[in-house]
């Protein structure tokens, strides 16, 4: 064999040799890629029912079926007034719902052509997406993540949710397991979302349970917060701020990162130009150009109106919720109450137009000099170091320092920085906690509520000056000394024994006879009267102390007592003779309620606020009626009403100095109160539907005045009545408006005019009383 021949065997076979290799290796190679094709078309399905069943425990429960059908998820209560406005809300996580309907064009234009645009083209997950997710993979060059809004709803619903499992064993075995299962439910969930919702309820989902920053939570809430708009109003550059907020909050935040949100903004626009949305260049280029215009408010409980009314009912509503198995805080409970929001506004106004000026009167008043003084006019020593003993502040410090300790001292006298409370508005200061005391302790406090007469409904409640800075409620919450406006009960119980409006009476302070000695009371001019004769309606009309005596006297204080107590006055009342000048401590929605009791034919309501409470479906839960009892018969009522009207009408009456303007083709009736040293300024106004009272007095009944006449409560508290009112009636759009008191249907059972009234001194005994029967 020659040499060349072998060597041409030698290659034949090792040709051979190789081509056998090949053949062997692409064998297994498309043995193997059918292995693992067969495997994953066999494993997969099987993984995915593992991990949907939970199998073993090894991936983490899931939620039922049922639970995707109906998506639980915290929603904040919201209060709303008579007139549909939304008051405020109480929440953990501020969040309120949103339907499809709710949703401007704009905003699901937006949301849809820059998150997910075949979001109606597939069920859930998007394989075209995938795709591109992998190509920037292997090429380096990422393009976008892949998730769908459908799965981003199911992570919002559900695997951002500690406590709707990724507890199970492989999912405790490191981050990237873990992040694989909760994929893998969130594809789940997807599908089964996907086949219970549609496109649209899907959309609106999303939206509501996704988290704009600032404890803002929906798209609701946030168009509130960021533009103090509904959802339905957005337009398209506002709805582009907000989409692209989606992607990470803080970084395109609006309020924090301004420029980055403007960047991301305009990115969002782009998208909808290329997608054809935004028509033409131009518009583009408009739009862009266009600053993000900011209506930035973060909802709380100080802000928005009736702050102190919502705070107040907080604890009606929770113990409500407690009996009934709910929680206020995220069942997303729709509370309508009977508070107008137009009326509330006039009430916030009026009051705040009238403490503005009265501030700085009184400080005025003051200048040079504390405004905390005992009972003869002294500066009383040692008023704010006793006073910071009672505040949180000293009490933290104490516990850390020790109380008789020098450290205390000087961090109670260390200035720092801190925003203080004005009525031009906030302003930053270095302040101490004693100079904090000392500034907010001079402010005048004030209370003001108003109700319709006939339903008892309350319609407008200001508990305070600022509830930022002053959280306590003068409404209810607060009780004072009532003043001359408790006589109304005093002469009530007369009218209702036998006396009329027409009656005579002498100006002359009776005595008496008490365990402590003998007491007489002084006229508001500080005498003991002159002896002359009045009507109980001009006595009652000038507020005249001894005439009051006489009466309270006569009926006795226990008689007293009881008609207060019918007509709804709650707080503890001693029958003491001292009670005819109102010594003991009401509230003012005491009062309004039994004011009411004159106006509304002698019937009396007790005041209420919230009329139905509906579950986050919209079904009613519980409605609620007013309490309602004859407090005194028409008669006496109505008498009462002509009573009231006497200090607008009669000479000297305490009511005169109100604007013509509410006069005018209008019967109205009030009652002014000031108290010792002019602690409280009281006002309580009557019209044919409103009862309404306001006041206005120091922190303390030490802080006050200078001088009666200057905190009586025709200068202190009848001005927000009437700057109320005034507001009220200009409003037509509203059912109040000024009239004639109703008389009682039988007629009046006695003739009101004293000119031709043939007048009896004492119903019990017709001769003229003494100076001594009197006493």
């Amino acid at each position: 064999m020659s040499t060349s021949s072998s060597i041409s065997k030698t290659i034949k076979q090792k040709i051979n040799s190789f081509l056998l290799l090949e053949k062997s290796w692409l064998k297994k190679l498309f043995t193997w890629f059918w292995i693992l094709f067969l495997a994953a078309m066999i494993g997969f399905p099987i993984y995915i029912y593992s991990v949907s069943i939970d199998l073993f425990g090894l991936f983490g429960g899931m939620p039922s079926l049922k639970a995707i059908e109906n998506p639980e998820n915290d929603l904040s209560s919201e209060i709303i007034s008579a007139d549909g406005t939304s008051l405020g809300r109480y929440f953990r996580y501020n969040r309120s719902q949103a339907s499809y309907h709710d949703l401007s064009p704009e905003l699901v234009n937006t949301l849809i052509l820059s998150e997910d645009h075949r979001f109606y083209q597939h069920s859930g997950m998007d394989f075209v997406a995938y795709l591109r997710v992998l190509s920037g993979i292997l090429t380096l060059n990422p393009k976008g993540g892949g998730s769908t809004i459908t799965q981003q709803l199911a992570k919002n619903l559900y695997t951002q949710n500690p406590d709707m499992g990724l507890d199970g064993t492989f999912s405790k075995l490191g981050k990237y397991p873990r992040r694989v299962i909760q994929k893998t439910k969130e594809w789940i969930i997807s599908v089964y979302l996907e086949r219970n919702f549609t496109k649209e309820e899907i959309l609106a989902m999303y939206l509501n349970t996704t988290t704009f920053g600032n404890n803002t939570y929906g798209i609701k809430v946030a168009a509130e917060t960021y533009f103090n708009k509904s959802p339905d109003s957005l337009n398209i550059q506002e709805s582009a701020v907000l989409v692209g907020m989606l992607q990470a909050v803080t970084r395109f935040n609006p309020v924090s990162n301004p420029e980055n949100s403007f960047k991301k903004r305009n990115e969002v626009l782009a998208k909808l130009f290329r997608y054809g949305y935004i028509k033409t260049r131009e518009e583009y280029d408009s739009i862009k150009e266009l600053p993000i215009e900011l209506t930035y408010k973060v909802q709380n409980q100080n802000e928005g109106l009736a702050p102190y009314f919502r705070t107040v009912i907080q604890n009606d509503l929770m113990r409500w919720c407690k009996e009934n198995g709910y929680d206020l805080w995220d069942s997303g409970l729709k509370i309508y109450t009977t508070i107008d929001s137009r009326m509330q506004r006039y009430a916030e106004e009026s009051m705040r137009e009238h403490m503005t000026y009265l501030q700085k009167d009184f400080a005025q008043s003051w200048e040079g000099r504390d405004p905390w003084i005992d009972d003869n006019y002294a500066p009383i020593k040692g008023f704010l170091d006793s006073r910071i003993k009672q505040t949180e502040t000293y009490k933290s410090l104490v516990a850390r320092y020790g109380e008789n300790s020098d450290s205390l001292k000087i961090m109670l006298k260390l200035k720092k920085p801190m925003r203080v409370f004005s009525w031009n508005g906030e302003r930053d200061t270095l302040f101490s906690s004693m100079d904090s005391l000392n500034h907010y302790k001079r402010f005048l406090q004030a209370g003001f509520m108003s109700m319709d007469a006939h339903t008892g409904a309350i319609k407008a409640w200001v508990g305070g000056i600022d509830h930022k800075y002053f959280k306590y409620d003068h409404v209810k919450q607060g009780r004072r000394q009532p003043g001359s406006t408790f006589k109304a009960f005093v002469y009530g119980t007369a009218i209702e024994t036998g006396y009329t409006p027409c009656q005579r009476l002498p100006d002359i302070s009776p005595s008496f006879d008490l365990p402590s000695g003998t007491w007489r009371p002084l006229n508001a001019e500080g005498g003991y009267g002159d002896g002359t004769r009045y009507t109980l309606r001009q006595a009652m009309a000038r507020s005249i102390n001894s005439i009051s005596a006489q009466l309270i006297q006569k009926v006795d204080p226990v008689n007293v007592v009881d008609f207060a107590k019918r007509t709804g006055i709650t707080s503890p009342l001693e029958a003491v003779p001292s009670l005819c000048l109102g010594v003991n401590d009401v509230s003012l929605y005491e009062l309004v309620g039994a004011y009411s009791a004159f106006v509304n034919q002698g019937i009396y309501t007790i005041p209420y606020y919230i009329t139905r409470i509906e579950d986050k479906h919209g079904n009613v839960i519980e409605a609620f009626t007013p309490k309602t009892r004859q407090a005194m018969n028409e008669q006496t009522a109505y008498k009462m009403v002509y009573m009231l009207q006497g200090g607008i009408q009669e000479e000297g009456g305490t009511s005169r100095g109100l604007p013509r303007e509410l006069k005018i083709d209008n019967e109205i009736g009030g009652k002014t109160g000031t108290t010792d040293n002019a602690s409280d300024g009281w006002y309580m106004g009557i019209s044919k539907d409103l009862v309404s009272g306001s006041w206005v007095g120091g922190d303390e009944r030490s802080i006050h005045y200078r001088s009666w006449s200057s905190g009586s409560g025709g200068k202190t508290a009848r001005p927000i009545w009437s700057n109320f009112m005034m507001k009220v009636y200009a409003d037509a759009s509203l059912p109040y408006k000024k009239g004639k008191f109703k008389t009682p249907d039988s007629g009046i059972d006695i003739t009101l005019d004293c000119e031709q009234y043939e007048v009896v001194e004492d119903p019990e005994n017709t001769e003229s009383w003494s100076q001594d029967d009197i006493r």
